[in-house]
This record gives structure tokens, sequence and C-alpha cells, in this order.
């Protein structure tokens, strides 16, 4: 799937072999006949206009499967800089830092170099697509011609994957929420079951792919905050409640001060972590009106004090549970969230009149 600069995904080499259970056991979900409509956000400036160029349908290169020959050498690569663009300062790409420089480096040297990291990985680690079937990935032109590439994913494990930053971190997104990509996969895969591939998707089709394509999770402990999210309260979200940001934990010195000085410090109440790869690749040269899907996740107070791998755990199977049974997911289950006003992730949101902009900052639904 895709959206800033979409184009059918496209695989690599595949080297996993076969394994037995593991993270994705969420199986296919009964989509019935997906007839739930797409929905807007309410926001002009959300940029996944028209998500999903990996479209379903699209050519899929010759099979390759796990335990296979090495596919051919790949065709196709694109130029190198664009993976010397990734600033792994900037907090959105922190997630996937130690694995992301890696694969960097794998990528500057070459599509064959890159496509074996990416295997490497997937072979250790031993996950799971939408139907259970180990996770590899090939290049773009080892996809079957006319399969569709949800179900090409989720009957063999294998995803079609490009030299490029969008499928760079559609790739990095499988290791980080692993089982949310497997669900996301498996429901992808049932409603081509029962609709096929046609010129559009249906309005679960589309919220999937908005979910994959340009989503963030809005990790929160305080329904006052998820309210000021859901209603468009800029600045009851991100002025009087700045401090609650994990992110803005250290955004000033006074804070930094009394970390320093070991003084205590409000617990934070929410979060935020980017999963969608095509709004990663938009944040390679981020610009004001970037804005998200917010899926809001409920979690317990206690959350804050977790280490990150449990906290990510945590979000993996509960968001992944919700998308297997959610029969009414559609666009009205996001809500827009303009990515550079998260406080602690863009210095000039320091600044409260930052959030005046009403062409970013919309009134929303509210006003409606």
């Amino acid at each position: 799937m895709s959206v800033a600069t979409p184009g059918t995904a496209t695989p690599g080499t595949a080297t996993p072999g076969t394994a037995t259970s593991g993270t994705a056991t969420l199986g296919t979900a009964t989509l019935g006949t997906a007839t739930l409509g797409t929905a807007t956000l309410g926001t002009a400036t959300l940029g996944t206009a028209t998500p999903g160029v990996a479209t379903p349908g699209a050519p899929m290169p010759a099979t390759a499967t796990p335990d296979g020959p090495h596919p051919r050498p790949p065709r196709r690569t694109l130029p190198e800089g664009s993976f010397a663009d990734i600033d792994w300062a900037r907090p959105w790409f922190a997630q996937h830092e130690a694995r992301g420089r890696r694969w960097q480096q794998a990528a500057l040297a070459g599509y064959a170099h890159y496509l074996d990291e990416l295997n490497a990985d997937a072979h250790a680690a031993r996950q799971f697509t939408g139907r259970g079937q180990q996770l590899a990935f090939i290049a773009q032109d080892d996809l079957p011609e006319g399969a569709a590439y949800e179900a090409h994913i989720a009957a063999t494990g294998c995803v079609p994957t490009r030299h490029n930053l969008h499928d760079f971190f559609n790739a990095l997104a499988w290791f980080a929420f692993p089982r949310i990509k497997a669900a996301l996969n498996a429901r992808q895969a049932a409603a081509i079951d029962v609709l096929g591939v046609g010129p559009t998707r249906g309005g679960v089709r589309d919220a999937l792919t908005l979910f994959d394509e340009n989503a963030v999770l809005f990790a929160s402990a305080d329904p006052a905050l998820t309210q000021a999210l859901r209603g468009f309260d800029w600045r009851a979200l991100f002025v009087d409640g700045r401090a609650a940001w994990e992110s803005a934990a250290s955004e000033t010195a006074g804070a930094m001060a009394a970390v320093m000085h070991g003084l205590a410090h409000a617990p934070a109440r929410c979060e935020v972590h980017v999963f969608g790869h095509a709004l990663l690749e938009k944040l390679i040269a981020p610009y004001a009106a970037c804005t998200a899907h917010a899926w809001v996740v409920d979690v317990p107070p206690a959350y804050f004090a977790w280490p990150r791998a449990q906290r990510n755990a945590y979000l993996d199977e509960t968001v992944s549970a919700t998308l297997a049974a959610d029969a009414q997911l559609n666009g009205r289950s996001f809500s827009p969230l303009p990515v550079l006003g998260i406080p602690g992730w863009w210095a000039p949101n320091e600044a409260p009149s930052f959030y005046d902009d009403i062409t970013i900052f919309r009134p929303g639904r509210r006003a409606r």
C-alpha cells in the first residue's frame, strides 16, 4: 500500500524457512460485504489523499518462497541519496533507529544487499503475515503478474519491496509492530477474497489503507486529552495539556534541570508512535501541515512507567486485536493530528502562537 509517493510495492529475496505459530495468529477476518463507505476526517490536510499505491491487483513478479532458490537480481534501483536523507535525530524516526541505521547502510550499498539484510532479520525474528506464513521480503520484479499485493503477502509471507524509502519504512513497521501489520494484512486479504480487486476498495479496505499508510498510535491514559484530540481542541491538547506529553518531558531547560537534580516530574499521560510508512516518508522533509490519522489507544496510567519494549508489545497486542474484530472500521475511526504540533517534536511549537494557524489546526467537526 502507499500514499505520498506510492507505486506498486516492491519485492526482493526471500530467505526465511517455515515456522510454527507465532506473532500473527489473527487468521482471516470476516468482512461481509464491506459496505461501510469511505469517510473523511474533516481536515483537508491529512496528506493521504489517495492511499494505497501498492494497489492490490498490480503486477506481482515471479514467485519466490522462503525456502525456494534465490530470485534473480532485482533490476530497478532508485538513487541512493534518498536513504542518506534519513535524520535519525528526528523524534519520529527514533523508534526505528537501531535497526534502521543498519538497513540504511545496506540500502546504500545496493538493492541486493538491502534485501539480504531485511531477510536476515526476518529469518531471525520468525514473524508471520496475515495467514500464518513466515515473513520474507522479495524484489518487486519477483511478484507474480496479476497477483494482488496484500493477497500475495497473506498467501506466501513474501512482501514485495522496492529499493526506496516508502518500502524501507514499510519493512520497519513489520518489525516494530508485527501483530498490527499481520492484522492489517489479514483484513485486506479477507476483503479481497470477498470482493475481489476492483477500481475501488470499499470503506473497510480504505480505512485499513489509511491506517497502514498514515496512522499514528495515540496512547492515552487521560480521557480529557483523548476528548481534546477527538474534539479538535488543540489548545487543550497541546498547550494546556503540554506537560502530559511524554515527548515534552525534557523539552524545557527547567524540566531538564529537574531531571538532572533528581526532582520528581509529573508522569506522562499520553504519547504518539508513528506507524504509517507513507507518513514517515513524508517526514523526511517535515512541513507544518503534515497531518496523521490518529488511532486512539486507551492505556493504563502504569503504561508510562513501563520500559519501551513492554509499551510497544502492549500497543501491538491491543491494536491488532481491535483491528481484527472491528466490523465498523471506517475513515471516522481516526482523528486528524497535525504531527508537528506534538510537544517536543518541533521547536517552533514551544510558542503557544504556533497553534493559532487555523489552516493547520482546524476547528473540524465541532464547528459543523
